[in-house]
């Protein structure tokens, strides 16, 4: 028994006795008041990395990371300050590192300066496209307002006229015309057929005010046809230069004048068939001749007498026979000369080409083209010309009965310095 008793007694201090390292790890539990009894500890050896206090493991290491209580909010924002800063750094380290040499701008490459080029010509070209089309939205514009315009002056369409109407209203514009220049007369200076003749020949392409003031010196030098046939053709030229075409001119004079030298005794024919064999002279100039310096009818169709024989519906045409035809069929044969002046001088006076003065015409009632011009009173007043808009004449020597004043002869050439 008693050997027993102390084997018991051997084994239970065995139980009771820990080690120096379990002492250390192992801390009795405090049992709170009301609590059940914890359950009795595991009484494994512990190991090596348990028992030291320095050999962590990894393992551990992390626990106890995870075990660290939340970082509070201050050290957060600390936290993400010090990465936005990092952030910036790297950025403008990679910056630096893709920036040129200062002074020297930065390369582009060629696909980028093609297609900077590109974008800059299709902006040109839209640009350009945009102002096109403005203008031309402009240039119809006022292509409508001006339609509008002549279509607000233009009166009434007439109602179609039978021929007797209209030649009926045609001797009633000559008579109206007729009292409106009682002085009408041919507008160049002569004083016998040899001058008409030259002074008409040099008036194409040129006003008679011009050949006026140039014919005094050359029939100063040339008075009759034998003279001019001798004369030489640079010193003929010389003196009809102002005229303007002197060579062309120059070399008609010179023909003519032999052939009334040579073919005719020195005169000037009084028959049209005769006048228009010369160097020169056409239909036109031939009845000029015959109407003023033989007395014998002839109608002028010049570029004034064209326009207004059409403006009063006289005639359609455009040549200068067929013009003559169609007027000659209108008036009796002995009216013609003076028809001819009439409608020249209204021509050159009011009824003008590109503006008539509509508004100051006195035969306005009786034409079928009012409204072309100026239809304004005191606007039309101010496109008068020579007498009736208080200007000289175109002759230098004009009638008696000539209600204008002469036109001043030609300046003289500066000197020469």
């Amino acid at each position: 028994m008693g050997e027993q008793s102390s084997g018991r007694a051997s084994g239970s201090d065995k139980r009771n006795k820990s080690t120096p390292g379990e002492s250390a790890v192992r801390k009795p539990a405090v049992r709170q008041p009301g609590a059940s009894r914890p359950a009795a500890p595991h009484t494994t050896a512990p190991t090596a990395a348990e028992i030291s206090p320095v050999g962590k493991t990894s393992a551990g290491k992390k626990a106890a990371v995870n075990e660290t209580p939340e970082k509070p909010a201050a050290a957060k924002k600390a936290v993400a300050k010090k990465a936005t800063a990092k952030k910036s750094a790297e950025k403008k380290t990679a910056a630096k590192k893709t920036a040129p040499p200062a002074g020297q701008a930065p390369a582009r490459t060629a696909a980028a300066k093609t297609t900077a080029a590109k974008k800059t010509a299709a902006k040109k070209t839209a640009a350009k496209k945009t102002a096109a089309k403005k203008t031309a939205a402009k240039k119809t514009a006022a292509k409508k307002t001006a339609a509008k315009k002549t279509a607000a002056k233009r009166p009434p369409a007439r109602k179609p006229e039978s021929r007797v109407a209209m030649v009926r209203r045609a001797r009633r514009i000559n008579r109206e015309l007729a009292e409106l220049y009682p002085y009408a007369h041919p507008e160049l200076d002569f004083t016998n057929p040899f001058e008409l003749l030259v002074a008409t020949v040099l008036s194409a392409q040129t006003t008679d005010l011009r050949v006026n003031q140039t014919t005094p010196r050359l029939f100063a030098v040339c008075p009759t046809p034998e003279d001019m046939a001798a004369m030489d053709p640079e010193r003929l030229e010389e003196l009809i230069r102002p005229t303007g075409f002197f060579r062309a001119k120059a070399k008609s004079l010179l023909g003519l004048s032999a052939a009334l030298r040579d073919r005719f005794g020195g005169e000037v024919p009084g028959r049209l068939e005769d006048l228009v064999t010369l160097p020169g002279v056409g239909r036109k100039t031939a009845n000029v001749v015959l109407g003023n310096a033989f007395g014998v009818p002839g109608i002028t169709v010049d570029t004034h007498f064209g326009r207004l024989a059409r403006r009063f519906g006289w005639t359609t045409a455009e040549d200068a026979e067929k013009v003559e035809a169609d007027v000659a069929g209108i008036f009796p044969k002995s009216e013609w000369t003076m028809l001819s002046h009439r409608v020249v001088f209204h021509g050159r006076r009011v009824c003008h080409s590109r503006k008539p003065a509509c508004g100051a015409c006195a035969i306005a009632p009786l034409c079928p083209a009012y409204g072309e011009g100026e239809t304004d009173p005191e606007k039309a007043k101010k496109l008068l010309k020579y007498e009736l808009g208080g200007q000289p004449g175109q002759r230098l020597k004009p009638p008696a009965d000539y209600p204008g004043r002469p036109a001043p002869p030609m300046a003289p050439p500066a000197a020469a310095s």
